[in-house]
């Protein structure tokens, strides 16, 4: 395994499906797949235990579904960045995936070498979401207060600075790096800036970002 790699776990009741990614992580020196589960119990007791950078989850499972494998490996504390890969474009279902916690929302139908680009931009902690899916979590974000590009006037400059590079997909820790600060320091400006602008999420906040540049 390449030093650098980010490790990954598969999450997904199609044996499939998991089998063709891993083959295709498998071409990749900077991802390497540690894990698999086809159910949400199992990823939720491999994500606690072997705690990898990057979790692939499907969305449409049997029993314990995506969204609730989602919020129970959140309320498990697990930090790994989530990446939700589902056939499902339900207005619904992206947004409730991105209030819960996900890091990114991608469509099985995407091609496999977009899927990869995807993953690997993820691991690197960059925010991914299908193209043709971000017109929901805007619509779902202008829909909720028309007066929300006021209250970019609330925000302080560091705060404002902290927005740009959130709307960029930058991580807590590359943010830092950037401003040569903690990545303490970081998240508690996120919280602040998610708390003055009523967004649920650092994904909310990017889209939002961006469409009221």
């Amino acid at each position: 395994m390449p030093h650098s790699a980010a490790t990954v776990l598969l999450v997904d009741d199609h044996p499939l499906l998991r089998k063709g990614l891993i083959q295709l992580i498998e071409f990749e020196d900077d991802l390497v797949v540690i894990g698999e589960a086809s159910n949400g119990k199992d990823a939720i007791d491999i994500a606690v235990e072997k705690e990898p950078d990057l979790i692939v989850l499907d969305l449409n499972m049997q029993g314990m579904d995506g969204l609730e494998t989602l919020r129970a490996l959140r309320e498990a504390e697990v930090s790994s960045r989530i990446i939700m890969l589902t056939v499902s474009d339900n207005d619904e279902d992206v947004v409730s995936a991105i209030t819960h916690g996900a890091d990114g929302y991608l469509l099985k139908d995407m091609d496999p070498e977009q899927i990869l680009a995807n993953l690997k931009e993820a691991a690197l902690g960059k925010m991914v979401i299908s193209q043709k899916l971000t017109h929901i979590l805007a619509g779902a974000i202008r829909g909720e207060g028309s007066d929300r590009p006021n209250l970019l006037a609330k925000l302080t400059s560091r705060e404002h600075e902290i927005l740009k590079y959130i709307a960029k997909g930058l991580s807590n820790k590359l943010i830092a790096r950037e401003l040569d600060i903690s990545d303490g320091t970081v998240k508690v400006h996120v919280k602040h800036i998610l708390k003055k602008l009523n967004l649920r999420s650092r994904v909310e906040a990017a889209v939002w970002m961006v469409n009221h540049k």
